[in-house]
């Protein structure tokens, strides 16, 4: 809706001629599209337009068999992984949120007090500042080679576009309250002008009473399941209209918003004010932008991945993309840039349509699993309060009373083990000396996914995996999450374009999302970023 107002006037960046291979990107776009499982891209890559994901699909490299390999799969994990190719073991970032296992506080995955939005409310747990983020990004590496490379993230979540900005970029992030995007004191004391042009423009309100209706006649939803199922949040139908009983845009408005594909419009146009006003990809520094487009999550939260409203969404989201392609080919130019596409984890079924379809699903509610285990412990081990908590899908224990009272910490990890694998929804449970030592065997089922999730700083004393089609959560009649290291939450998309450094074609090898740091590194001539635990990825070869 934007696009022409905010992609300016000016001469635009010709393509320049040269031979496959040479030279190193001006640009490195990524976009990070929160909660799309791959499953999603394979059922309705047919309906696709011809210039957005089949511009990867058709002229790209992708990878069809692309995984996360820790076991919490959840928009931070994914999002800190992306751009340093490495996992929650190393980076930190072992949930969106967790308990400090010393003092028991809450702790947001980027949150930070001494920081605070510009020209926008602060509220307790925002995310601010990339300080829990321990290791750097190829970003940080690319500034630290030349601080003339720009990198910015942006994104309708703070999580979204601080952690692939890293430590010396750039984040901007959706305001709820008043339909902005903002910045934070962590990277400057105020907003650029473009930035303030931007939101001046209030270009959210131009949404105000309008309707989000099918792209596509009802036929072509086939494959989807209909509208308004009895396990899908409210407002599970198409038509809808946003604002509806509304008499002006406000706060309840610009939140209503992010489950939609409005949503993701708004994100691009800001993108597209960021590619004019920093000048990206403008001269021979690489810059990087980092676009995570939130909606997709937002939407398959509230009603399934397999909903019409999520199939509907992803359809408009591709031709949101070819448009954002078109206009990079204009400014930056179609030969000088590289696009990566992926996600930061996938999505659980919700456990009602899975139940219709005879699978064992359903939740295991946290609080009381808790009680229960505090319970068997006490009854095993006298009584207390054994069982401190929960955290990133963890139990923290009290570990002073277990040393004061019980004579064996084995016995001890045993009970709890033994109980807990007791409950309907979980499959494993693994001990902080099991993580961290060798007494299990390699191959045990998900081991390495929870060691790889487990930090030894930051993690609960007993992590655990819930069963397939199970979460992990209150009880609750309708939606669904993410989160566990089932093939459905780890298995996404991993699509590259960019026809000077990576060929055409898709690869069924299996790999890993740690291994695209290092091979975008490897395109860039430029070092990897130093706690990156993948490979480069065997891109198919030019011709």
């Amino acid at each position: 809706m934007l696009c022409t107002a905010l992609f300016g006037g000016g001469s635009s960046a010709q393509s320049v001629t040269q031979a496959p291979g040479s030279g190193t990107p001006k640009l490195v776009v990524l976009f990070v599209i929160d909660g799309l499982p791959q499953r999603q891209v394979s059922e309705y890559s047919d309906q696709f337009g011809r210039d957005g994901l089949r511009r990867f699909l058709d002229r790209g490299a992708w990878f069809s068999e692309a995984y996360y390999g820790h076991s919490h799969t959840v928009t931070a994990a994914g999002h800190a992984t992306v751009l340093t190719g490495a996992y929650p073991h190393r980076s930190g970032i072992i949930g969106n949120d967790w308990r400090d296992p010393a003092t028991g506080a809450e702790v947001y995955n980027s949150g930070d007090a001494a920081y605070v939005y510009l020209d926008n409310r602060t509220a307790k747990m925002s995310g601010t500042s990339p300080r829990n983020l321990q290791v750097e990004t190829l970003g940080d590496v690319l500034r630290r080679a030349d601080p003339r490379a720009r990198v910015i993230g942006i994104s309708a979540k703070d999580r979204g576009a601080i952690l692939p900005a890293g430590k010396s970029g750039t984040a901007y992030m959706y305001m709820w309250d008043s339909g902005q995007f903002a910045s934070s004191t962590y990277y400057m004391s105020e907003h650029p002008a473009w930035v303030k042009a931007f939101n001046a423009r209030r270009p959210a309100d131009l949404y105000f009473k309008t309707a989000w209706s099918p792209l596509r006649p009802e036929a072509a939803y086939a494959r989807s399941l209909p509208d308004d199922r009895p396990w899908y949040g409210p407002g599970g139908s198409l038509p809808k209209t946003f604002g509806a009983n509304m008499q002006k845009p406000g706060a309840d408005f610009y939140a209503s918003l992010l489950p939609s594909p409005f949503m993701d419009e708004l994100t691009l146009d800001f993108a597209r004010a960021a590619l004019s006003g920093e000048s990206l990809g403008a001269d021979a520094v690489t810059d990087i932008l980092s676009v995570s487009l939130s909606a997709h999550d937002y939407i398959n939260h509230a009603y399934g991945a397999e909903s019409r409203l999520s199939h509907d969404h992803l359809l408009r989201l591709d031709r949101m993309l070819e448009a954002f392609f078109h206009d990079l080919d204009a400014r930056v130019g179609k030969d000088n840039y590289l696009a990566v596409l992926t996600a930061d984890h996938g999505f659980t079924p919700v456990p009602a349509h899975s139940r219709s379809l005879g699978r064992n699903a359903g939740q295991q509610n946290v609080s009381e699993t808790l009680a229960r285990l505090n319970a068997g412990l006490a009854a095993q081990f006298g009584a207390g309060r054994w069982v401190r908590g929960w955290s990133a899908d963890g139990i923290l224990l009290d570990s002073t009373l277990i040393d004061a009272r019980v004579a064996d910490r084995r016995t001890f990890d045993a009970e709890a083990r033994r109980l807990l694998l007791a409950e309907p929804g979980i499959v494993a449970a693994f001990s902080r000396a099991e993580i961290q030592g060798n007494t299990l065997p390699p191959d045990t089922p998900f081991l390495m996914a929870v060691r790889n999730t487990w930090h030894a700083e930051r993690s609960a004393d007993i992590q655990l995996v819930v069963r397939p089609y199970w979460l992990f959560g209150a009880s609750q009649s309708t939606g669904t999450t993410h989160g566990s290291p089932h093939e459905y939450d780890t298995h996404v998309p991993l699509l590259l374009y960019g026809p000077r450094w990576i060929g055409a074609g898709r690869v069924d090898t299996r790999v890993e999302i740690v291994d695209l740091a290092p091979t975008l590194a490897k395109l860039l001539g430029s070092a990897a970023p130093a706690a990156a635990e993948g490979r480069p990825l065997p891109l198919p070869a030019i011709r």
